[in-house]
């Protein structure tokens, strides 16, 4: 069929309104990603602890941060092993509980699978879990690993290249300050900074001797675990050290040894040292770590978002 000029022009100006709303769609779709960062500070979380354990389905995972905004993570590598196909980690026994010899050599039997399982992982394997928190507009800055302070050499290589597949610039575990010299080895060989998880009993001068092994080993600042065992702001701390602080936990606790309280409750020093990140453009993820009970009659998910609004109001 022939058109004249004139019907041309018509049908053009009838496909426009269509062509401006897929144009509008699509920005709001883009305008729709989770965007945690405000004024240079990401608002991060530990997930996916913070939603009630260490293991969650991947997508689920990236649902929850869709539906609270957040668009920066710190990730537990359990989730990434069972998308993977790992085989089942082995049991810990429980604390003062005997074990015999049959429990202890299945204990041994899944460690030894799971050793090998991780050795023959392709980490082109692990671009796909990468391209997944990607695709939702979250980024894997630091990536949890569990236990690798006792991991053997082999291993622990896997965990630093698994780190880097995911996009991450650091790891993070928790502290034994004697373990963390050969790991710092790792993490200068690898060039990428470990954050050591402290809890109330770390003391500024612990995190110090942990430098002082590595110029890749740093800190994952408890700020409200340091208020409550410490019984001193952190700021002076983050002041000086913040070139090893790969991130924070952001909590609220009371000092000497008191109760997780929900933000704004306790003795922590939130505001100012979201702050004093923001005012100094440091690269130090505030990432969320949800410890304190849900009150009665509310959610986790809905206490988590209390946690996140206040961050954000507070860097506003």
């Amino acid at each position: 069929m022939l058109y004249t000029r004139r019907e041309l022009a018509a049908l053009a100006l009838a496909a426009f309104p269509a062509s401006h709303l897929l144009g509008t769609s699509r920005l709001a779709a883009v305008q729709t990603r989770p965007n945690s960062k405000v004024r240079g500070v990401m608002i991060g979380m530990n997930v996916p602890y913070n939603f009630g354990g260490r293991t969650m389905p991947i997508d689920d995972i990236i649902r929850n941060c869709a539906e609270l905004g957040i668009s920066g993570v710190e990730l537990r590598t359990q989730p990434v092993e069972a998308f993977l196909g790992a085989p089942p980690a082995p049991h810990a026994a429980a604390a003062g509980a005997a074990r015999t010899p049959e429990q202890d050599a299945a204990q041994k039997a899944a460690a030894e699978e799971l050793r090998k399982w991780r050795l023959s992982v392709a980490m082109d394997k692990v671009q796909p879990v990468r391209k997944k928190f990607e695709d939702a507009g979250i980024l894997v800055e630091i990536v949890k690993v569990d236990g690798i302070l006792t991991m053997p050499d082999e291993v622990v290589d896997y965990e630093f290249q698994l780190a880097k597949a995911l996009g991450a610039r650091a790891i993070s575990t928790e502290i034994n300050v004697a373990q963390t010299e050969r790991l710092g080895r790792f993490a200068d060989r690898h060039k990428m900074m470990v954050g050591y998880h402290g809890h109330a009993t770390t003391s500024a001068a612990d995190f110090e001797t942990v430098f002082g092994y590595a110029a890749h080993n740093g800190a994952n600042l408890d700020i409200g675990h340091f208020v409550a065992g410490q019984n001193t702001s952190p700021v002076p701390f983050i002041t000086k050290h913040h070139r090893r602080i790969t991130h924070i936990h952001v909590k609220d606790r009371k000092m000497h040894n008191g109760a997780n309280v929900p933000f704004g409750e306790g003795d922590t020093p939130i505001t100012e040292v979201l702050q004093l990140i923001r005012d100094n453009k440091w690269n130090i993820q505030a990432t969320i770590e949800f410890e304190y009970p849900v009150p009665e009659g509310s959610t986790r998910m809905a206490e988590i978002k209390k946690s996140i609004d206040y961050c954000r109001a507070a860097l506003a």
